[in-house]
């Protein structure tokens, strides 16, 4: 009902108008994830710190650290399977809930505030044995690791591959046209990033230098399948990819085949040859 309220206003509105009130609603998640009752017990289990306002998690003795980002409207506790199953490998796993999400009360940020929490982190645990990246944390990763961050390997899950990805679902949703969108995306560059007009390319998928298993399902309906192949070849050689069927864009994390095909993958198992082998 809402979203039909909200497409029935922006639709009557001038392009200009409508990109400026659509810009105020695609910046904010308008709703912080809680932690779930089966998500407590990790949750609680963590060595929680507040740096800069930003809430950070971390699990195990420090030792072979695991980064793990979350996407739009998550939090951290949303890895608790995989903090379990990496704790019992001996990993130790660390997070983040994003400005505007979870437990960290500063205001949604941008991509480059992500490269800030994520260099830090990397500056306090050294190089990650890995990182996995969950939907839009998935950019956020590889725009770190691109700027310098290093990971010995990364798994993306439901990883969206260009930025303007971001718009152009937001439009759809609401139905909006082409000079709405074209709208929205001027006022992003002026509103979050100076006027830089180069942003599209700039933060989307690029050649990777990590070795990367992308994950992703046949039936997400948050960040279309299509998006894989694109990430895959932009990537280069050093992709490899594993698809998943009917397990959409949330319940792909909870998954066990998910965790332990990506945690193998960190370990540095046969995975990568299996995939390629076609098996």
């Amino acid at each position: 009902m809402i979203v039909e309220v909200v497409r029935a206003s922006l639709k009557v509105l001038p392009p200009g108008i409508a990109g400026r009130v659509a810009f105020e609603l695609w910046r904010r998640p308008m709703a912080r994830g809680k932690v779930r009752t089966v998500e407590r017990e990790i949750h609680d289990a963590a060595r929680r710190e507040v740096v800069d306002g930003v809430v950070t998690y971390a699990w195990g003795d420090g030792r072979r650290p695991v980064l793990l980002v979350h996407g739009w409207r998550s939090r951290a506790s949303r890895y608790y399977a995989f903090v379990e199953r990496l704790l019992e490998l001996g990993y130790s796993p660390v997070s983040y809930d994003a400005p505007g999400h979870g437990d960290t009360k500063l205001k949604a940020g941008t991509i480059l505030d992500h490269q800030r929490i994520i260099n830090r982190l990397a500056g306090e645990y050294g190089t990650f044995e890995g990182v996995i990246a969950h939907s839009l944390g998935v950019p956020f990763v590889l725009y770190a690791l691109r700027e310098g961050v290093e990971a010995r390997r990364v798994v993306t899950i439901s990883g969206l591959a260009e930025f303007g990805y971001l718009v152009d679902a937001f439009c759809r949703e609401l139905n909006l046209g082409p000079k709405v969108n074209a709208e929205l995306r001027k006022a992003i560059e002026r509103g979050l990033f100076d006027g830089d007009e180069t942003i599209w390319a700039k933060y989307s998928i690029s050649e990777g230098a990590t070795d990367l298993l992308a994950i992703h399902n046949d039936e997400d309906d948050v960040v279309d399948p299509g998006q894989a192949p694109i990430l895959l070849k932009r990537y280069g050689s050093k992709a490899h990819f594993l698809q998943t069927n009917g397990l959409g864009h949330r319940r792909i994390m909870v998954d066990p085949e998910v965790i332990t095909e990506a945690v193998a993958y960190i370990q540095d198992s046969d995975v990568a040859e299996r995939l390629d082998l076609g098996a």
